[in-house]
């Protein structure tokens, strides 16, 4: 066969279930935590969000620090909803040393207990196109905010931040 396959092959063999996020998969969505209750409460949000938009059955939150719940509880969390994959993606812009040491020596850590439970920590958001219709998308909700033609947006909700300064 041109594929490389034989006609007994099929993605249990070939590794082809590998390259996507299946069914007994768990995401753990990190970002580096906060001391403000409202930040941390946001990545629920954004999690909630994704799982939505992805139908991925098995995500969980976790802050790298100063907030709960921990990469190490979100990892046993992922493995009691049956996890046998474990897939770490930070929730930051760029590959510094959270996402270089920190992330990496938390995600090993929480593994221990997991021997049998593969993992990886993905990239960081990092450069990409899209991120480019984001800030555009929020620089000109902030100025039709500032301007009277919108409200807060959920980030800025309460902080009293979000004006003009002179």
């Amino acid at each position: 066969m041109s594929s490389g396959q034989n006609s007994a092959s099929g993605p249990e063999t070939t590794g082809e279930q590998d390259c996507t996020v299946g069914e007994n998969d768990g995401v753990i969505i990190v970002d580096h935590g906060s001391r403000r209750q409202e930040s941390n409460l946001m990545l629920n949000d954004f999690v909630t969000m994704f799982r939505s938009r992805t139908g991925y059955r098995i995500v969980e939150p976790a802050h790298m620090e100063l907030a709960e719940p921990t990469i190490k509880e979100a990892f046993g969390k992922c493995v009691e909803q049956g996890a046998f994959r474990i897939i770490v993606s930070p929730y930051v812009l760029s590959p510094g040393r959270h996402w270089k040491q920190d992330i990496p020596s938390l995600a090993a850590e929480a593994s221990k207990e997991h021997s049998n439970v593969a993992y990886i920590v993905t990239a960081p958001l990092g450069l990409h196109e899209l991120m480019v219709d984001i800030m555009n998308d929020r620089i000109n909700f902030c100025l039709k905010h500032v301007a009277g033609d919108a409200g807060e947006c959920t980030v800025c909700a309460g902080t009293g931040k979000c004006h003009l300064y002179t």
